[in-house]
């Protein structure tokens, strides 16, 4: 049986100041997945709206990488509820998701595909449907 592990304030916000934005493990398994097929890219672009985690500006296509928790997805990982300070989560989620909405909408409108790809999706078994996701994201139509 599991021990509880409780944490304290300041051990709470030590643990959440390790969270990373940039070069995270989900990011680094899509960049070596799409630097595999071929394709190069820019990193963290800040003139375009939301700082996409991949661009490519020839192509006029740009990808997100979100965490399935902090932007609202819907699996397992993303549906999971905060068992302490409920509100603030719960608000902090929706004005993530808000906000992913609305980059999206001006990337979109200036002109940029858009591609989100989930925590879950880069899961060993979801490898191979990532793959060709990216794929057909990034080749152009024939």
């Amino acid at each position: 049986m599991a021990m509880k592990v409780i944490t304290t304030d300041p051990q709470r916000s030590a643990v959440m100041r390790a969270v990373k934005s940039q070069d995270t493990t989900t990011e680094m398994i899509v960049r070596r997945l799409v630097h595999g097929l071929g394709f190069r890219y820019r990193l963290h672009r800040k003139e375009l709206p939301g700082k996409p985690d991949l661009v490519f500006p020839s192509r006029r296509k740009v990808i997100f990488v979100h965490g399935c928790f902090w932007h609202g997805h819907d699996c397992s990982r993303g549906a999971r509820k905060p068992k302490s300070n409920v509100d603030y989560w719960h608000a902090k989620i929706a004005r993530n998701v808000e906000r992913d909405g609305r980059n999206n909408s001006l990337l979109q409108k200036a002109g940029w595909d858009v591609m989100m790809v989930w925590e879950c999706d880069t899961k060993m078994a979801n490898r191979e449907n990532l793959v060709a996701r990216l794929e057909a994201f990034l080749n152009p139509a024939v």
